[in-house]
């Protein structure tokens, strides 16, 4: 990470270069030929037990191929290829991955499913399968590590369960440890996402459901028999068909809410279940709703409905805009969300665009139109750096006109210009009308059914590229989206501008 005088946190990252990847072209499956057809990525992790400080470590899992990157901002290029998988299961189709890691020797495993079926752990260090883990009956589709415990690793299966694996070699014998299933989802899952504290897990999927599921205190599993059952859960303690119409393929915590997308909707949105606190102890298994109203399309153990009573049992808050998706679904966000930074969304489109959404501008642009149109306001208020009026270009012709826009643009996404103060004119005279409304569209939340513009999008060059997966170095500097192509695009925060490194030479 930069030092402390380079860092700025309202800055967002910015397209710094691409990798691209074998062709999978080059070896088709003789098993099923047309699975090969496409080349592209669809998961990308950043290994997460490393200090914020050193340089970062991401994998890209591809149908047949794991690349194991190394990134540094004072290397050119500033990527190093560390380590390189080849799946040659004849059935394997890889699509996602999640990290762990030993708790003795602290050697990185990496953990990766798709279409056959199996859990693959690799060793890093030494390039070796360590263990294969087998129990779906279908496709997984997707896999979460716990954030509490790196030896519980959770997949999402086509075949409509959830299954939590413990890689502690205490279970060799019988490393699924809990089931999720029974009467939760109705068809295959995409997606799955961990609490932070470890104890709640998401799941979501083909039936347009969105399920919260408690982990039972797995403890508690039957050691007298040998090997010890897994525990199972039938019911989710939340359940939901009425957030989405069409295929949850992402779901994720932003601490006691949910974010969660479908295909064909062209937003994200984020959602509060309510009475749900994780500060509270987990509810009891049996206090879990069952299917016995079959018509409820929500059925929650936070906010229960009575005979006599139907209390909202989830909010919708606010939803953010993605347009450009289209009919594609399997495609993911991701959230950077840390102590003492800025949670900040990121979500690449179909159509070569990944967008941004800082969520401190959310709230610092309510505060300050707050104190702007104080009719009692007696001082003038710092107008946030970020927050830039609408300017147009007198001559567009102009080559120096042309030059200012241009940085005004990069100076809009990256915070960098300086805020000014202003005065006590009413807010209608003081902006413009187009100023206004621009400002409205980015980071007004009031209004829930207007979903909010990205804060800044990065446009990428190459034709129609699908963005499949974000992902976040632990710092936060780094953001990397895989997808179509074979195509990886490494986008930087808190990069030294142009007049930073003149300063530099200067004797």
């Amino acid at each position: 990470m930069p030092p402390a005088t380079q860092y700025n946190e309202w800055d967002l990252p910015r397209l710094k270069i691409s990798i691209g990847f074998e062709d999978e072209l080059q070896y088709p499956s003789s098993a099923d030929k047309d699975r090969d057809k496409d080349t592209e990525f669809f998961d990308v992790k950043f290994y997460p037990y490393l200090d914020p400080s050193e340089d970062p470590i991401f994998a890209a899992v591809s149908k047949k191929h794991i690349v194991i990157y190394r990134l540094s901002s004072t290397s050119v290029p500033p990527y190093e290829l560390i380590q390189l998988f080849r799946d040659d299961d004849e059935i394997a189709v890889n699509c996602s991955c999640t990290w762990s890691k030993d708790r003795e020797t602290d050697i990185p495993y990496l953990c990766v499913a798709g279409w056959d079926r199996k859990i693959k752990v690799y060793d890093v260090v030494n390039g070796t399968l360590a263990k294969t883990l087998v129990g779906h009956g279908a496709e997984i589709n997707d896999l979460a590590t716990c954030p509490t415990n790196p030896y519980l690793i959770a997949s999402a299966s086509d075949d409509t369960t959830v299954r939590i694996w413990s890689l502690d070699p205490a279970d060799e014998k019988q490393p699924c440890v809990c089931i999720l299933g029974g009467e939760g989802h109705s068809s295959g899952l995409l997606t799955i996402a961990f609490h932070n504290c470890g104890r709640y897990v998401l799941s979501a999927g083909h039936d347009n459901c969105v399920c919260l599921w408690t982990l039972p205190d797995l403890s508690t599993r039957d050691t007298g028999r040998n090997p010890v059952p897994p525990i199972v859960v039938h019911y989710p303690h939340f359940f939901t068909s009425e957030v989405h119409g069409g295929i949850v393929d992402c779901v994720a915590f932003f601490g006691d809410l949910v974010l969660s997308r479908a295909c064909h909707e062209d937003v994200i949105v984020l959602w509060r279940i309510e009475g749900f606190s994780s500060q509270d102890p987990p509810p009891l298994a049996s206090s879990a709703p069952t299917t016995s109203d079959t018509e409820r399309l929500t059925r929650s153990a936070f906010a229960p409905a009575t005979a006599s009573e139907n209390p909202p049992q989830y909010t919708r808050l606010v939803q953010f805009h993605t347009p450009g998706s289209g009919h594609q679904f399997y495609m993911r966000f991701r959230l950077f969300h840390v102590v003492d930074k800025h949670p900040v969304l990121a979500f690449g489109n179909a159509h070569s665009t990944i967008f941004f959404w800082d969520f401190a501008r959310l709230t610092g642009y309510h505060a300050f139109m707050s104190e702007l149109d104080d009719p009692n306001r007696d001082h003038p208020v710092q107008r946030p750096s970020w927050l830039m009026p609408v300017q147009h270009r007198q001559n567009k012709g102009d080559a120096v006109s042309k030059l200012k826009d241009a940085e005004d643009k990069d100076s809009v996404a990256s915070g960098r210009t300086g805020s000014d103060l202003e005065g006590q004119s009413s807010l209608g005279s003081h902006y413009s009308e187009e100023t206004l409304k621009n400002w409205q569209s980015r980071y007004d939340i009031k209004s829930v059914e207007t979903p909010v513009v990205a804060h800044y999008s990065s446009a990428i060059s190459v034709k129609d590229f699908i963005g499949r997966q974000v992902a976040w170095s632990p710092g936060g500097e780094w953001c990397i989206v895989v997808g179509s192509k074979n195509l990886a695009f490494v986008l930087q925060r808190w990069q030294k501008t142009q007049k930073e490194l003149k300063e530099e030479k200067k004797p």
